[in-house]
């Protein structure tokens, strides 16, 4: 039974396609993660570590070694902005 030749041109673009835009949706995550991978089963503590994060580095992935905090991080608490 001899191959159809034809269909392996669609099939082939087909592949690449697919490739093409699996990969560019990996490294536009990426990107936005500052090149770290998505976070996945992201509890409470895991976002109010995130939150404090943002508001150490300025990004929600950012993480910082100094032991010293900005100034003016003590009064960017969640607390002060929330109302009683």
């Amino acid at each position: 039974m001899p191959v159809p030749w034809e269909a392996l041109i669609p099939f082939g673009l087909l592949t690449v396609m697919f490739g093409t835009a699996g990969t560019l949706l990996n490294l536009s995550t990426r990107a936005q993660n500052m090149g770290k991978p998505p976070r996945y089963r992201v509890d409470n503590w895991d976002e109010m570590m995130m939150k404090r994060d943002e508001r150490l580095t300025g990004h929600k992935r950012g993480q910082t070694s100094n032991p010293v905090a900005p100034p003016g991080f003590e009064t960017s608490s969640v607390w002060m902005t929330e109302s009683i």
